[in-house]
């Protein structure tokens, strides 16, 4: 029992460490970078203009239609067959970033759609240009409806970096595995570093709801 004890100890800050050093760093820039794109496609999809929704609608069937785990196949191991080499944790921010992308643009284009056409005509009334109305107005309440969503999406992201581990990004899962190949102990190991991941996004959840209650005050409902 005393052994099982020192290695759940002596493993807890190498995977904590793990997950400071790579994995909250790339949830953070992915999510950052995909809320960017996920908006632009949202707003491609939105457009009159029929070049950009087809090639929205395209980027957003290929993403969904495909596992996350062949993507960052391809972007980290098949791309240096065509002369393309990326580090591994530059390919795991640019498949999780796409990913984000495309699945949230498919939430703001949905909080966007729920704003009634009325505050649209009634802008529009004004004087207001589109993208005024769209930054003055649609935008900021379109933001409150998909905090839900979007913050479900940021838990999310914090459990699928796991899959980092597969293109060698020394994250927590893949500290896990190392120190689990040394011990000998995987049971053991693989139960802590989930405990982890379980701590982690119960901390995230906690913080949604206090977010969803602040911003409830603001929604028209």
């Amino acid at each position: 029992m005393n052994r099982y004890w020192d290695i759940f100890i002596d493993s807890l800050w190498p995977m904590l460490k793990a997950g400071l050093l790579f994995a909250v760093p790339l949830t953070l820039i992915s999510f950052g970078l995909g809320l960017v794109l996920a908006l632009l496609t949202a707003l491609a999809r939105l457009s009159s203009i029929k070049p950009l929704v087809w090639l929205a609608q395209f980027y957003v069937w290929i993403i969904r239609g495909t596992p996350l785990l062949v993507q960052l196949f391809i972007i980290f191991y098949g791309l240096p067959s065509v002369g393309i080499t990326i580090g591994a944790f530059p390919a795991a921010i640019i498949g999780f970033t796409l990913s984000v992308g495309a699945y949230n643009s498919e939430v703001l284009r949905a909080a966007i759609n729920s704003i009634s056409q009325g505050q649209w005509e009634a802008a529009d009334s004004l004087g207001m240009t589109r993208p005024q109305i769209l930054r003055r107005i649609i935008l900021p309440q379109a933001a409150r409806v998909s905090v839900p969503p979007l913050s479900n999406s940021f838990i999310s992201l914090v459990k699928d970096t796991s899959l980092a581990a597969t293109i060698t990004v020394t994250e927590m899962f893949q500290r896990a595995q190392q120190i689990a190949a040394t011990t000998y102990e995987p049971m053991l190991v693989y139960c802590e570093v989930a405990l982890v991941y379980l701590f982690f996004s119960t901390i995230l959840s906690a913080l949604q709801a206090r977010v969803e209650k602040y911003f409830e005050r603001y929604i028209v409902r």
